[in-house]
């Protein structure tokens, strides 16, 4: 349920209405990053369109991680430039129908890349996937505006869980009308790219009736180049004053570099390590979905009453759990038969890890877009929240190339290792950040101007 609160226009924030059309956001990208990135369009990349070429996949998954790798980087290069244009001259909602429109057409593109076509399929995947992550940003930047601190958790968590929901509906299609991503179906699943994009295409409408621009623009006298490496170059120097926010976004490069993996790699793991029938592959698209809403609308409630440091915190401690059970699961799956005497296959077990896993997702997620928003003053939100995607992106730069180099050494099991150590580093970083200074912080940075 909504905060009340938000629906006071005398404080200046957003309506019910409003904070709804923001949510529909995440309902509608969620098709992307679960379609294309996380379920289908990986594992029909990795398995069908590059394939086993004797090397149990490990080139294949090797260049699905370097696409995924370069979109990254370019997100890092220039999304803290476009969010210093977009506060100066208050043009967030024309840099995000941008980046919807470019995220929607490459989506649709990817209809042509048939067994084969590798190089044609990287490039459509760096840029959509470029496209949607400086979305992803560019709507997060909206964040501070809509309601109080003390709401924020709920807003986010709300948005994430509204995000999922919108997964699970998109999977439900593919599932039912798209088939399994196999060369035998080939005809029918190279539709997920249209319908990813044409889901999101509608479902993003809401965003832009809705959603408003509250920003006064500035005069403007010289080009976007110059107003971005300006801002960018103050805002860095400024960093100094904002030390519980830099060391956050360090803490948060670690931790996303795990979320990253997992994204880019969870179901590819469920086909090559776990060997999963389609029937479960598709029970763990919902167990998903479901786990990872209720995981970001409970720990968005609990964020508002214990912390957003202190939520954060828990939900990297559930990852490091949920990371273990992954890596476990056929080991455990043995121990379990051999104990008991029963006849439980690996990929039944996989089913309740990915229970663990689903409500890491959402939570982390949420609590880590808040933390942000807390921090963040409403003047600079556009801009502070490019440093975020900064952070997020170069993890996704750093976590994927890893495992993508890991994995052709020792396989794909063994590397997803990797993220235990990723969440503990995160958690040992965060234990430094003062939620409190860095609220105070902002506040006092906004009084100053």
């Amino acid at each position: 349920m909504l905060p009340a609160t938000t629906a006071k226009a005398m404080n200046g924030y957003a309506s019910r209405r409003e904070i709804f059309g923001w949510a529909m956001f995440d309902f509608a990208n969620q098709a992307y990053t679960l379609l294309i990135i996380t379920v289908v369009f990986g594992e029909l990349f990795t398995t069908v369109i590059v394939g086993d070429r004797g090397d149990n996949f490990r080139l294949a998954n090797f260049l699905w991680s370097l696409g995924l790798a370069i979109s990254y980087l370019m997100v890092v290069i220039t999304a803290p430039l476009c969010g210093a244009v977009m506060d100066y001259q208050a043009e967030k909602k024309r840099f995000l129908l941008i980046s919807y429109l470019a995220t929607v057409v490459t989506t649709a593109m990817l209809y042509f890349v048939e067994p084969g076509y590798v190089i044609i399929g990287l490039l459509l995947i760096v840029l959509s996937n470029y496209a949607y992550s400086m979305g992803e940003s560019f709507i997060a930047a909206f964040l501070p505006e809509l309601g109080p601190p003390q709401s924020l958790g709920k807003i986010s968590g709300f948005g994430w869980a509204l995000g999922y929901i919108g997964g699970l509906f998109a999977a439900g299609f593919t599932l039912v009308v798209l088939g399994e991503a196999s060369a035998d179906n080939f005809e029918r699943i190279r539709w997920v790219g249209p319908f990813a994009a044409g889901f999101f295409l509608v479902t993003a409408i809401p965003t832009f009736l809705w959603l408003k621009e509250r920003g006064t623009p500035q005069p403007r006298g010289v080009s976007y180049r110059h107003i971005a490496l300006k801002r960018v170059t103050s805002t860095l120097h400024e960093l100094r004053y904002f030390k519980d926010l830099t060391v956050f976004l360090v803490s948060l490069l670690f931790s996303m570099a795990g979320v990253y993996i997992i994204i880019a790699f969870a179901f590819i793991y469920g086909a090559q390590v776990i060997g999963w029938d389609e029937s479960v592959r598709n029970i763990m698209f919902i167990i998903v979905q479901v786990t990872a809403a209720a995981g970001a609308l409970g720990f968005g409630w609990l964020q508002d009453r214990l912390g957003a440091k202190h939520t954060y915190q828990m939900t990297l401690a559930l990852w490091v759990l949920a990371i273990i059970a992954i890596w476990a699961t056929p080991e455990l799956t043995q121990w379990i038969n051999e104990q008991f005497e029963v006849q439980w296959q690996a990929q039944y077990v996989f089913l309740v890890v990915g229970c663990l896993a689903g409500l890491s997702l959402g939570s982390s997620q949420s609590a880590s877009r808040a933390l942000v928003g807390l921090f963040s003053p409403l003047e600079k939100s556009a801009e502070f929240f490019g440093f975020w995607g900064l952070a997020n992106k170069l993890a996704g730069v750093f976590g994927i190339v890893m495992l993508g180099v890991l994995q052709t050494l020792i396989g794909l099991q063994a590397s997803i290792l990797l993220c235990v150590a990723l969440f503990v580093i995160a958690m040992l970083i965060c234990a430094k950040v003062n939620e409190r200074r860095g609220r105070e912080a902002a506040l006092a940075w906004e009084n100053t101007q």
